[in-house]
């Protein structure tokens, strides 16, 4: 099954500069890689993922790009990535493409969409 990418998201990462437009273009590819079923959409000015529920989203800042869990605070982070000290969300902070660690990612979102499914 192909990744069925969301127009928007194509528009928001045009827009932005490097090294957010970076992070946030290899991010998609590694949400597609972990799922290519997962339903990409814009939400809340972020793009955000879901299968069975909410999954993640990238939020972009000046220099840096914020991969977070809807569900983070309930995720196994054994490579203690996550931060933040919210009820719910956490978030792992890139400030550029090689402080992308693509297999403990890939286990987060596997794990949030293990979350949604019980």
């Amino acid at each position: 099954m192909h990744p069925i990418k969301d127009p928007q998201v194509d528009e928001f990462i045009d827009r932005l500069e490097n090294p957010e437009h970076e992070i946030v273009s290899e991010l998609r590819t590694l949400v597609f890689e972990a799922y290519p079923e997962m339903d990409e959409g814009f939400k809340w000015s972020n793009p955000s993922y879901a299968k069975e529920g909410l999954v993640c989203y990238m939020q972009t800042a000046k220099g840096h790009v914020n991969f977070g869990f809807y569900r983070g605070a309930e995720l196994r982070d054994e490579s203690n990535l996550l931060q933040g000290d919210g009820n719910k969300m956490r978030h792992v902070r890139l400030n550029r493409t090689d402080d992308i660690r693509a297999d403990e990612l890939k286990l987060l979102i596997w794990d949030a969409v293990e979350l949604n499914r019980r």
